[in-house]
Formats: C-alpha cells, sequence, structure tokens
C-alpha cells in the first residue's frame, strides 16, 4: 500500500482510506468491524468518520458510525497504529446541537462527543464537513452573495480549533466540501496568525465530477493541501450497476431518492462511456474509476465505502491497478465531450 504526507504534519497516511459513513445504517457493528479489520491486514491505515454519521442522516443513528469505530479501536492493541480522522458538521442539521455552527463552543463540543463516541483521547485529522458560510457546495453552482450572511468567522474556527490542537484532542486540521477561496483564506488567517494550517480538503473526485482541477489543484500543489477524494464511484454509479434504470436490492440509490446527484441522463450518458470503456480493455469500472482517482498528482487519499466484504475486496485492488496510457487517454477523450456533468 504506497502512503502519502498528510500535508506537512508528518503524518503519512495510506493511498486508500476506508470511509465508514454507512456503518449504522446498511452496516451492522460487526459487519463495520469486519471491514475495518480486512482494511487494515491489506494495508490501509486511515479510517474516515464524522459526528453526523451515518447517512443519510437522522437522529434516531446520528453516531453510530463513531460509536461502531470507537468499539472497533477499544479492541485493538495500538491506537497510534492506524489515522482516524471525523468531522464537525456546519449548519443546517437541527438535531445535531440544537444546529450546528462552526464556533468556539459547538467545536469544543462536538470533539469532545466524538472522542467519547470513538473511546480515544485524540483524532488525528479533524475537519469542518463544510463551511458555516453561504458558498457553492454539495453540487450548487452560481454563486449568490447575500448582505445578510450569518456566517462564523474563520479566525473564530480556526482559532478553537488551535485550543484543540494545544489540548491535544487533535493531531491536524482540515476542510471539507471547500472552496478555492476558503483553503486559501484558511492558509491566509494561519500565517499571519500562526493559527493551524490546513492539512487537506475532503471534497468531492471523480470521473463524473473533477471540478477539484479547476483551482483547487493548484492549491493542492503549490501549498500542500491535498485531497482526500469523497465519492470517488459516484454513490456507485461509476460501477455501472444503475445503468438503463436498474435499482439492485438494498443499494443506495435503490433505498433513498435523495441521492440524485450523480443520476442526470447526462451523468447516464458518460457513466456508459467510462463503463463501456473499462470493459473493452478487460477492466472492471469501478476498479478502472478509483484506479484513475488513485493516480492524480494532488491526491492525498482516495476514500473507499463498501456496503458488502465482495464490494471492498472489488475496492481493494484498484490499489495495485494500473491503468495504461490508451485507457488514460480514452478517458480524457470522454472527459472532454462530456466534461463534469455533475459538478
Amino acid at each position: 500500500m504506497q502512503t502519502r504526507p498528510l500535508g506537512d504534519t508528518g503524518i503519512d497516511v495510506s493511498r486508500l482510506c476506508l470511509g465508514t459513513m454507512t456503518f449504522g445504517e446498511q452496516n451492522s457493528e460487526a459487519e463495520a468491524h469486519e471491514q475495518l479489520d480486512r482494511s487494515v491486514a491489506f494495508g490501509i491505515n486511515f479510517i474516515d468518520a464524522a459526528e453526523m454519521y451515518p447517512v443519510p442522516p437522522k437522529a434516531e443513528t446520528q453516531g453510530l458510525t463513531e460509536q461502531y469505530v470507537g468499539s472497533w479501536l477499544k479492541t485493538r492493541e495500538s491506537r497510534d497504529d492506524v489515522i482516524i480522522a471525523t468531522k464537525a458538521a456546519g449548519p443546517g442539521i437541527e438535531h445535531i446541537r440544537g444546529g450546528p455552527r462552526l464556533t468556539r463552543d459547538h467545536l469544543h463540543a462536538a470533539i469532545d462527543a466524538s472522542l467519547s463516541r470513538l473511546q480515544t483521547d485524540y483524532v488525528d485529522l479533524y475537519q469542518l464537513h463544510w463551511p458555516d458560510r453561504k458558498t457553492n457546495f454539495f453540487g450548487r453552482l452560481g454563486y449568490a452573495p447575500s448582505d445578510e450572511e450569518d456566517a462564523t468567522d474563520l479566525e473564530e474556527t480556526l482559532a478553537a480549533l488551535k485550543e484543540l490542537v494545544d489540548a491535544g484532542k487533535i493531531r491536524a486540521v482540515g476542510l471539507s466540501n471547500e472552496t478555492p477561496w476558503g483553503v486559501m483564506r484558511c492558509l491566509h488567517l494561519a500565517d499571519r496568525l500562526d493559527l493551524p494550517r490546513v492539512a487537506s480538503v475532503q471534497n468531492p473526485y471523480n470521473l463524473l465530477n473533477r471540478t477539484f482541477e479547476v483551482g483547487l489543484a493548484e492549491i493542492a500543489h503549490r501549498e500542500g493541501v491535498g485531497l482526500l477524494a469523497y465519492s470517488p464511484l459516484a454513490f456507485g454509479v461509476l460501477s455501472g450497476k444503475y445503468l438503463d434504470g436498474a435499482r439492485p436490492p438494498k443499494a443506495r440509490l435503490t433505498r433513498w431518492e435523495r441521492f440524485s446527484r450523480y443520476s442526470s441522463p447526462l451523468a447516464e450518458r458518460a457513466t456508459r462511456a467510462y463503463v463501456d470503456l473499462a470493459r473493452a480493455h478487460g477492466l472492471d469500472p469501478a476498479q478502472m474509476a478509483l484506479a484513475y482517482v488513485n493516480s492524480r498528482p494532488f491526491l492525498t487519499s482516495n476514500i473507499i465505502g463498501a456496503t458488502t466484504m465482495d464490494q471492498l475486496e472489488s475496492n481493494l485492488v484498484s490499489e495495485s491497478l494500473t491503468l495504461s496510457d490508451d485507457v488514460l487517454e480514452a478517458i480524457e477523450a470522454i472527459h472532454a465531450e462530456i466534461s463534469n456533468p455533475c459538478p
């Protein structure tokens, strides 16, 4: 398993990261532990969670993901040989802290609750799940400024995170669903005020959504803030299993209509092109999609997720898959014709 540096933190993370948002909804505690054991045995040292998880977010299940990771951590002989990341929710989910914000008081409360569920004294990477301001994320296009914006100043947020670093509760700070302005503003404040420098940004990145390349890839290169790629299979769409209206039993898009980001007619057209390309070269479509993400120079880690062990085993194979020049050129040709159908 290849490893890559997490910014300038001195922490090295595996190129594949195990995402856990299915734990507590689509996966039981025993199934979660089985996935964790297999991933670590394969060479993954990086586990990503969030206080909001599992998804879809519900009051009755909120926090179960961290609890399952925590009960697994409790059985391990060494906490220090795995890198645990989690996230603090931004505004909009009222069953978390009565409506979460990224203020000092909220962040202190959030980390303490996460540490309790995770049964650990610290997390290695603490991320802001989405911005506490009005901007473009979760597929929104067309920035619309507001004179009546209720936002938490990033200086307050980073100052609170510094307190958590100084207290030994977190080792490093990351962003998620963030824009180029947000990343650069955080870096500016960190340099000017001696606040924690963000080490990573967890944003969507896959063959149907390569918008990270437009502005954030240069930041990743020049500032050392690499991508933690989430949804590398576009909710499983890039496996091809949903083509022609198919809805496999128990699959995410079968169970919940809310996951529609990668289900437009244009997305299906692009997906079919990528699936046909993979099959023409004797490749599994999902493994090809993951291998492409793995190959990007701005990537720090690729967050894979699974609901079955067969899916997990297939995802793990992508770590050793190198795409040929012919396949890479064909991927770029499809992208040129159908660019970012699902931003």
